[in-house]
């Protein structure tokens, strides 16, 4: 489960690192806009992500009760419900973006980047939310194949025309491209996207893979399904809400350092998140494999199941962070030849490389309260790990002791070690095993 599922999530955080590596061949100024933008845009990702972890409860716990017709009423409950939280959160943001990016960036080139690149990411918000849907519905019934496939296809598809759209002439060739700058990255993964939504939805409406959609199911709700959908994740949603807001303060922070400390922790960012990847594969296959035992009241399997996420994804945070720490030059090369920034990178890769070693034990134990649908323990590791460490030392080192920037990398450390030890303290209480949805 967790292999390929691993792997589908690893093409997609190559649509994110693709694009930041071609943008920082524009400018540090692009990598900058994209990264204040990605601040901002990470906030509606709550949404999806309320959604998102209550349907996967909905769906593996069905089906592992061997209901097939909850099991397709619930999947299309998701992709009509979400899609329609996309539209308001689309709305909220085209109204609110500019005031907002402002807020962080009152460098004009940097704003102008990071509008053109997130206008047209709003404007697919909703395919992007269903393309998650698709893909977590067949993860949940046990196919993980599929959305890899699909996930890798349009990673592929992505790093192609990524080059197209962006240059004037094709690197490396003397064809010519379209010139669309930061606008074209932005419209290279929204096409990817939705292809990949596309793909995946064929899947589902054609019950190739068991369970099977139907078109009149989309278009009404139902309000006990749509109520739990709610409901289940809110907590987690809640959790992703105050992580996002701290790290909106966060980045206010950070930008007091200038533009290049901004595009550096940029490239931080998508460097973390594709070692994180692998990590985040075996977390869904957990999740789900978590779910259908609690559906079939095999506990014990489950317990199993989230120990053994937490170990491995503890071993292979370790072995991939260790690597992160013998090449940081490389890395940093990878994504930017702007020399600053480059010297800046390193530093921060030699702190986040080997501290994602926490973000393996807090997903492995994290697994069983997804499975559960009991999600109160993301809200209090957010809170603890961000609203006591992360913002109190960032304000205490900075703006108070004006410590140097390297302080910032240390405390994102603390900010993971801090969640992972509160997630472990809550899945040693037990409460999840007798939790159903």
């Amino acid at each position: 489960m967790s292999i390929p599922t691993a792997l589908g999530f690893l093409g997609q955080t190559l649509y994110d690192v693709v694009d930041m590596i071609w943008i920082g061949r524009i400018s540090g100024a692009a990598v900058a806009g994209v990264t204040i933008f990605a601040a901002v845009f990470w906030s509606v990702e709550a949404l999806n992500e309320i959604i998102g972890i209550s349907s996967v409860s909905l769906i593996s716990q069905s089906y592992g009760a061997k209901n097939l017709e909850r099991t397709n009423r619930v999947i299309e409950q998701t992709l009509t419900f979400k899609a329609l939280v996309a539209l308001l959160a689309m709305a909220f943001l085209l109204v609110f973006l500019r005031p907002l990016l402002g807020f962080l960036a009152p460098d004009e080139a940097v704003l102008d980047h990071a509008l053109d690149y997130g206008f047209i990411r709003l404007f697919f918000l909703p395919v992007m939310f269903s393309s998650y849907t698709v893909n977590t519905a067949l993860r949940c019934i046990g196919d993980a194949k599929s959305p890899m496939m699909i996930m890798l296809f349009a990673s592929v598809l992505n790093i192609i025309l990524d080059p197209i759209f962006i240059f004037e002439r094709i690197p490396g060739t003397s064809l010519p491209g379209l010139n669309l700058g930061i606008f074209g990255a932005g419209l290279a993964t929204v096409i990817s996207i939705s292809i990949a939504f596309t793909i995946g939805f064929y899947l589902l409406y054609s019950g190739k893979r068991g369970p099977k959609i139907s078109f009149k199911g989309l278009l009404k709700l139902d309000w006990s399904i749509d109520y739990k959908l709610i409901t289940i994740g809110l907590p987690t949603g809640f959790e992703m809400l105050t992580r996002n807001v701290s790290w909106f303060i966060a980045m206010k922070i950070i930008a007091t350092f200038g533009t290049v400390a901004v595009a550096t922790i940029g490239i931080g960012n998508r460097f973390s998140g594709l070692l994180v990847m692998p990590l985040l594969g075996m977390y869904v296959g957990s999740t789900a494999i978590v779910g259908q035992n609690l559906g079939a009241n095999q506990i014990e399997t489950a317990r199993k199941t989230v120990k053994a996420t937490a170990i491995v994804g503890a071993l292979l945070m370790g072995i991939t962070g260790d690597f992160a720490l013998l090449l940081p030059g490389l890395i940093m090369r990878m994504f930017i030849n702007d020399p600053t920034v480059i010297g800046l990178g390193i530093n921060m890769i030699r702190f986040i490389g080997p501290g994602t070693v926490f973000l393996g034990i807090f997903y492995g134990y994290a697994s069983a309260f997804g499975g559960a649908g009991y999600m109160k323990p993301f809200i209090t590791s957010s809170v603890i790990s961000r609203g006591c460490v992360l913002i109190p030392l960032l304000l205490i080192f900075i703006l108070a002791l004006h410590l140097p920037i390297e302080t910032i990398w240390l405390t994102l450390v603390l900010t993971d070690a801090t969640a992972a030890l509160v997630m472990y303290f809550a899945y040693r209480r037990g409460k999840w095993e007798s939790k159903r949805v």
